[in-house]
């Protein structure tokens, strides 16, 4: 018997990422007018951001269904193995219900866990699980352990586009017109499994360092957990940049946060050009 790790895709892990770490992950669907994309699998990271980008479409996402998770505790069952199931937070997505809702006939073998996050605030909740699997915890003991440290999770991101949440209707068309005309840039973070927009500035640079002070204000990143910078679009320059123009306020720690890409689900929402940093706060 052994213990396996599942995530759905909104962790922003790539099939090869998540293959390295051997943990399954069950893709949310990404659709452009009549076409329906699997999140990793059929469309990557890159290619998403292409068509976003390419094309008047507005994508939209969809959740994982209970089936789909019944299909992968089938197979655990079969094994004889046990497992952790990490989600996207409840209340940005209904993969959470649907993974417990598949759980009734495996009851004793899955145990699902609402991470309260998305995205690298996710991917670190999924990665503690992958340590503390490899350390021999049983599924009971890493849920539990994932339960108290999911509270110690920070997200913050800057958006340098108000233009798709008023394509998916998370603000008003003027609202939208007039943050881009002044070009405001938000900054957001996950708390208690929501967004929250923390402050508004004007250009990059500004938001970028506010970001920066609203993580400086907290009681410090624990650099002996997971740790990561994520970018949104075609090239992680936004990203490089802002790790030089703030290297120092990490107290050079930036070194040890790993670089992931937004993907497909998460994106449909902030678009192109965000950043975010996501850590255990001490």
């Amino acid at each position: 018997m052994s213990v396996r790790i599942i995530a759905d895709s909104a962790c922003d892990l790539l099939p090869e990422q998540a293959k390295s770490l051997n943990i399954e992950l069950v893709p949310l669907k990404t659709r452009f007018g009549e076409k329906e994309y699997l999140d990793g699998i059929t469309m990557n990271h890159e290619e998403f951001f292409k068509k976003l980008t390419g094309t008047d479409m507005f994508p939209t996402t969809s959740q994982i269904t209970p089936y789909e998770c019944e299909e992968v505790y089938e197979r655990i069952k079969e094994a004889g193995d046990t497992a952790v199931f990490i989600t996207i937070s409840s209340k940005l997505s209904g993969c959470y219900q649907s993974a417990c809702l598949a759980t009734q006939e495996y009851e004793d073998m899955v145990h699902v866990v609402d991470s309260e996050n998305a995205c690298v605030g996710e991917r670190l909740l999924v990665e503690l699980a992958v340590r503390l699997r490899d350390e021999g915890k049983s599924a009971v003991e890493i849920a539990e352990i994932l339960e108290e440290q999911k509270k110690r999770i920070r997200l913050y991101a800057v958006l340098d586009t108000l233009e798709y949440m008023k394509k998916g209707g998370r603000i008003s068309s003027t609202a939208a017109f007039a943050g881009n005309l002044l070009s405001i840039k938000p900054v957001i973070a996950i708390e208690d499994g929501a967004i929250t927009l923390l402050a508004k500035a004007r250009g990059n640079k500004n938001a970028n360092k506010k970001m920066t002070q609203f993580i400086q204000q907290g009681q410090g990143i624990d650099y002996d957990l997971p740790c990561c910078l994520a970018y949104s679009g075609l090239t992680e320059e936004i990203l490089d940049r802002y790790s030089a123009d703030h290297k120092e306020a990490y107290e050079d720690g930036l070194e040890q946060f790993s670089k992931s890409s937004i993907g497909c689900v998460i994106g449909t929402h902030i678009g192109p050009g965000a950043i975010a940093v996501s850590y255990f706060e001490k």
